[in-house]
C-alpha cells in the first residue's frame, strides 16, 4: 500500500488515491514544508547572527581606526613637542658652548649688495659737496703702527766706549728700537704734616692758624682718593672683584680688606647723590633716550628671596654733546619704575618690546620706537638652534631669509651713519622704507607656514607685534635703528656680574649703580674713567654749592687732563 502510494506521489498522479491517502499525502507534505520552514528560519537566524557579528567587527574596526588616528595625532603632537625641545636644547648648547657673537658662519645673500651700494652712491651724487662727509668716500683701512703719542717717552742712549770711538770723525745717535714699558703699581703712605703758626697777643690769649687740609669725600678714611678711584675702576670697569683686589694689595705690601673696600663704595654712593641727581635732570631734559634693563642678584632684599629676579635699569641719552648713562637698581620690573626714572622727560623713547614701558609712554605721551637688534637676535637664535647634524645645507631656512632681509637694513645704516640727520632721514625714506615694506610682506606671508611655538615662529610673531615701533626710526634722522648704545653700556655690567656674582644688600646694589653710571658716562663723553673719577673725588668734598657740583659734570671738567 505504502509502496503504491509513493509511486503515485513520484508520478504526481493522485487521482487513484482515496481520501485517507490524500490526507496522508497532504499531512506528509505539510510536515516536509514545516521542516523546511524551520530549516530556513534556522538559517535566517544564523545569517542574522553572522550579520550582527559582522556589524560588531565593523564597529571594532571603526573603534580601532579611531584609536589609530588618535595615536597618530598623539605621535604627531609628541614629535612636534620633541622638535621644540630639541630646538631649545640646541639653543642652550649654542648659548653655553658656542661664541656669543650674532655673526653666522653661513649667511645667505638674498639681495645684491652691489646694487644697494650703487643706489646709495647715486643718491650721494645728488647731494651738495658741503653735505658729503668722509664716510661717503670708501677709504682703505690701514694698520696703525707705533705707539700712542700720549704716552711718555724715555730716551735710552746706547753709547760707545772711548776706545771704540777713538779716531772717529763724528758720532751720532739713531733710533733702532721702541719698547712698551710697564711700571707696576705701588702703595705709598701719605703723611700729612700741617703747618701751624702761633700768634701772640698783647691783650688776650695767643691764637693759632693752621694750613688748610684737603677735604676728603669720606671724612675720616685712611684710603686716599687715588686708591678709592682705583678700587672703583678696577671693579666696575675692569670686572675685578674685591677679593682679588685684596690679594693684589697684599702683594703690594699692605692688605686692604674687602669689607673696608665695600664699605667705602657704599659710603661714596651718598656723597655722589647730588651729582647723580644733576645727571638725571640733564638726561631727562633731552628729547631722545634709550632704555633697557637686566637682572641682578641681591641676597638681602626685603620681601624677596635671594634667588628671585631683581633689576638694574639703564637709560642712555642727553642733550647734544652731553650724553649720560645712568644705572638704577630696583627689585621690581613694574611699569612704575620707568615712570619714576623718566619723570619730566618728553620725546622719543627707544626700548625693546617689554610691556612695562607702555605706562610711561601713555601717561607722558612719549613716542616709542623699537629695537631691531632684539628682532635680529631672535632670528639668529632660531637659525643657531636648527638641527643641522648630518644635513648638507643647500636650502635657506625661514630664519636665514629673515636675517638676510634685516642685513639690508643694517647695511643702509652703516653706509649713512656719518651723514647729517636730514640726509639720513631722506635716505631712509628712499631706501629703508621699501626694504621694510618688503620684509613686512614676507613676514605676513610666512607666519602661518611656520610651526607654532618654534623659535622661528616666535621671531616672526615678535617682529609683527612690534612692527609699528620698529619702523619709527625712519621718521627722524637723529634716531638709531637699534638700542645698541644702551646695550653696550650694560655689557660691562654683565661681564662684571660673572666675576662678582651678586650684591649683598640693597645699599651695595645702589652703590654699584652709581659707580657704573660714572664710569659709563665718562666713556660716553670720551673721558678716561680713572682720571674723571679721581677728579670728582678730589673736588666733591668741597662742592658745597650747586655751581661747584655742576662743575663736576663730565662736559664741564677740564678736557686736557681727562681726555682718553
Amino acid at each position: 500500500m505504502k509502496t503504491a502510494l509513493k509511486t503515485q506521489q513520484k508520478q504526481g498522479n493522485y487521482s487513484g488515491l482515496s481520501t485517507t491517502e490524500l490526507l496522508a499525502v497532504i499531512a506528509e507534505n505539510e510536515a516536509s514544508l514545516s521542516a523546511q520552514g524551520q530549516q530556513i528560519q534556522t538559517q535566517d537566524q544564523q545569517l542574522q547572527t553572522q550579520d550582527q557579528q559582522l556589524q560588531t567587527q565593523d564597529q571594532q574596526l571603526q573603534t580601532q581606526d579611531q584609536q589609530i588616528q588618535t595615536h597618530l595625532k598623539t605621535i604627531k603632537h609628541h614629535e612636534h613637542y620633541i622638535g621644540l625641545l630639541e630646538e631649545q636644547l640646541n639653543l642652550s648648547k649654542v648659548q653655553k658652548f658656542s661664541a656669543s657673537s650674532e655673526k653666522l658662519a653661513y649667511q645667505i645673500e638674498l639681495f645684491n649688495e652691489v646694487e644697494l651700494e650703487q643706489a646709495i652712491a647715486d643718491i650721494d651724487a645728488q647731494l651738495p659737496d658741503e653735505l658729503l662727509t668722509e664716510a661717503a668716500v670708501t677709504v682703505k683701512k690701514t694698520r696703525k703702527r707705533g705707539f700712542s703719542p700720549s704716552l711718555t717717552r724715555v730716551r735710552i742712549e746706547l753709547t760707545l766706549t772711548d776706545a771704540e770711538k777713538a779716531g772717529a770723525a763724528r758720532t751720532f745717535f739713531s733710533k733702532v728700537k721702541e719698547e712698551l714699558e710697564y711700571i707696576p703699581a705701588q702703595l705709598n703712605v701719605l703723611e700729612y704734616w700741617q703747618e701751624k703758626a702761633v700768634f701772640s697777643c698783647v691783650i688776650g690769649d695767643d691764637y693759632i692758624i693752621a694750613a688748610q687740609r684737603p677735604v676728603h669725600p669720606l671724612g675720616k678714611c685712611f684710603a686716599s682718593t687715588p686708591l678709592l678711584a682705583n678700587i672703583m675702576v678696577s671693579k666696575y670697569a675692569d670686572g675685578l672683584p674685591l677679593y682679588r683686589q685684596e690679594s693684589i694689595f697684599k702683594r703690594y705690601g699692605h692688605a686692604v680688606s674687602r669689607s673696608n673696600m665695600a664699605h667705602w663704595m657704599i659710603r661714596l654712593e651718598d656723597v655722589l647723590k647730588p651729582l647723580m641727581t644733576l645727571m638725571r635732570e640733564s638726561q631727562n631734559a633731552s628729547d631722545y633716550l634709550q632704555m633697557d634693563e637686566t637682572r641682578i642678584e641681591v641676597l638681602k632684599e626685603e620681601g624677596k628671596t635671594a634667588q628671585s629676579d631683581k633689576w638694574m635699569w639703564v637709560t642712555r641719552g642727553g642733550p647734544p654733546g652731553q650724553p649720560c648713562v645712568l644705572f638704577e637698581y630696583d627689585p621690581s620690573r613694574a611699569g612704575l619704575i620707568p615712570e619714576r626714572l623718566l619723570h619730566g622727560f618728553s620725546g622719543t623713547l627707544q626700548a625693546d618690546g617689554y610691556a612695562g614701558y607702555n605706562v610711561v609712554c601713555k601717561k607722558q605721551n612719549l613716542t616709542r620706537i623699537g629695537c631691531w637688534d632684539h628682532v635680529r637676535r631672535k632670528f639668529v637664535e632660531a637659525e643657531k638652534a636648527a638641527d643641522k647634524t648630518g644635513i648638507k645645507k643647500v636650502k635657506a631656512s625661514k630664519a636665514d631669509v629673515g636675517i638676510s632681509k634685516m642685513r639690508k637694513l643694517y647695511l643702509i645704516e652703516k653706509t649713512i651713519k656719518h651723514l647729517e640727520p636730514a640726509e639720513k632721514h631722506r635716505l631712509r625714506q628712499e631706501l629703508s622704507i621699501p626694504a621694510l615694506n618688503d620684509f613686512k610682506q614676507w613676514l605676513d606671508k610666512n607666519a602661518a607656514k611656520v610651526v607654532k611655538n618654534s623659535l622661528t615662529r616666535k621671531a616672526i610673531d615678535y617682529a609683527l607685534n612690534q612692527w609699528s615701533t620698529l619702523t619709527g626710526y625712519c621718521d627722524d634722522g637723529h634716531l638709531n635703528i637699534s638700542n645698541v648704545l644702551a646695550e653696550n653700556a650694560i655689557r660691562p655690567f654683565a661681564i662684571g656680574r660673572k666675576a662678582w656674582l651678586f650684591a649683598d644688600t640693597t645699599r651695595g646694589a645702589n652703590a654699584s649703580a652709581t659707580c657704573y653710571s660714572l664710569i659709563e658716562t665718562a666713556k660716553a663723553n670720551n673721558l678716561e674713567p680713572y682720571a674723571y673719577i679721581l677728579h670728582i673725588l678730589n673736588h666733591i668734598g668741597g662742592a658745597d654749592t650747586l655751581e661747584k657740583v655742576e662743575a663736576l659734570l663730565p662736559w664741564n671738567v677740564p678736557k686736557d687732563i681727562l681726555q682718553k
